[in-house]
């Protein structure tokens, strides 16, 4: 009897050794991109503008979607991600978006290594599905444009917060990942014309 059960043993373990392994289930990843479809304006100015780096504040700072159930509730999909953190996510948007606006003479990220008359910081509030009656895409960014002196952001030319609610057409990760790139464009696209208006009336740089 002992003999019988060792050999039953002894095939279970090589027949689980010839099963195929399967990878894990990863998440879905999802990306929001903009893209600046209008013809490029007039440049208002020959000098070029640094962008800072984005901060998103908690819970939405995170990969995972995120999603409002209640006033005081918030729940990670860890299931259907971003495919990069929100602050790169989104601030490779707005530089290529304002790039193709054309204000400035281009608009840099934060890696390149010249000195900046003109720096540009943007703060990402919000930034989630809400769920607690028909759902919408909830983005809220500040923007924050500085003329910089001597190496030091001063002084501040403006500080413009926008908050966009786009309906979805369902429930899905997919419908709010659109909605938030729909927000995020109507957003941009006001921001861009205010900076225009800032454009015209900058402080000239030092030396200049």
């Amino acid at each position: 009897m002992i003999k019988r059960i060792v050999f039953f043993i002894a095939v279970l373990g090589l027949v689980s050794c010839s099963l195929p392994t399967r990878p894990p289930v990863g998440p879905t990843a999802w990306m929001v991109s903009p893209e600046r479809t209008a013809a490029p304006r007039v440049a208002r100015t020959d000098i070029w503008l640094k962008m800072g780096s984005v901060s998103v504040t908690p819970p939405f700072d995170g990969r995972s979607l995120v999603y409002r159930t209640g006033d005081q509730r918030y729940e990670k999909d860890f299931y259907n991600v971003y495919t990069t953190i929100p602050a790169e996510m989104i601030g490779n948007a707005e530089r290529q978006w304002l790039n193709k606006a054309n204000i400035f003479s281009a608009t840099v990220g934060q890696g390149n290594s010249l000195f900046p008359f003109y720096f540009l910081q943007a703060t990402v509030e919000e930034f989630y599905g809400d769920y607690r009656n028909k759902p919408e895409a909830v983005v809220s960014v500040e923007f924050f444009l500085s003329a910089t002196s001597a190496g030091k952001a001063s002084p501040l030319i403006g500080a413009n917060r926008y908050t966009k609610r786009v309906a979805l057409k369902d429930n899905t990760p997919e419908a709010l990942v659109l909605g938030q790139q729909e927000a995020l464009a109507q957003i941009f696209n006001e921001y861009e014309a205010q900076l225009y208006k800032y454009a015209g009336n900058l402080p000239k740089p030092l030396g200049q």
